[in-house]
């Protein structure tokens, strides 16, 4: 099976963890994009002009946040970004209820048997990277999504979902793992290539479609 297996002799075992639903209760990049058009009214009017014709183009919801957040992002260079990600970072670190404390001790643990820990996510690299700095959670490898530079502001390079983890893992290095953390339906690939899949806070039925997917069952945790 495509990633399945040990580590090499004298490799510490891998461990994956999803960001969202895994260590925490929410969709993170979300927030960042509603509190970033909440403080500018431009941004607002913007999206709210660019509607209609955003809805015949992208008649999907999930098909028009990439729009909505190309506009969140317009203006912003890389400089500029990280300091608004570094700010949000900070205060939502302190937001009750945002982090999955369970989640967060389970990754500890992995850490502190000296097991390598990778958070393989589709929210955006830079945010994910700060928010780790603030939980002061060092050594974690992260694998996520990414901003390039454009004419008009910073937009979406690479989506880190579905499949697209399997190919960013396996660009950076890491062939197979032991363990994987997973919430859904889109972290199903990273469960079926894992030795020992977890599901986090899953419903029975959705447990027992993943299980039908991957021809064998699979570890449930619930977490707070």
């Amino acid at each position: 099976m495509e990633g399945q297996g040990t580590p090499a002799a004298g490799e510490p075992p891998v461990v994956l963890f999803d960001f969202d639903g895994v260590l925490t209760h929410a969709d993170t990049y979300e927030l960042f994009i509603r509190e970033h058009y909440a403080r500018s009214a431009w941004r607002q009017l913007l999206a709210l002009l660019s509607l209609p014709g955003l809805m015949l183009l992208w008649p999907l919801t999930r098909r028009l946040r990439r729009p909505l957040v190309h506009i969140a992002l317009l203006g912003l260079d890389e400089k500029r970004y990280r300091v608004a990600v570094d700010a949000f970072a900070a205060e939502l670190v302190r937001r009750p209820g945002h982090f999955c404390r369970d989640g967060v001790r389970a990754l500890r643990r992995h850490q502190a048997a000296g097991e390598r820990v990778i958070v393989v996510t589709g929210c955006e690299h830079t945010l994910v990277e700060s928010l780790l700095a603030q939980l002061r959670l060092p050594g974690v490898e992260l694998v996520a999504s990414r901003l390039r530079p454009g004419v008009l502001g910073l937009r979406l390079a690479h989506h880190n979902v579905g499949t697209g983890k399997l190919k960013a893992l396996a660009a950076h290095g890491v062939p197979a793992w032991q363990r994987a953390y997973g919430d859904s339906l889109h972290d199903l690939h990273m469960l079926k290539a894992a030795a020992e899949p977890v599901l986090v806070n899953g419903t029975p039925k959705l447990c027992k479609r993943i299980e039908r997917a991957l021809g064998r069952t699979l570890e449930r945790v619930a977490w707070h």
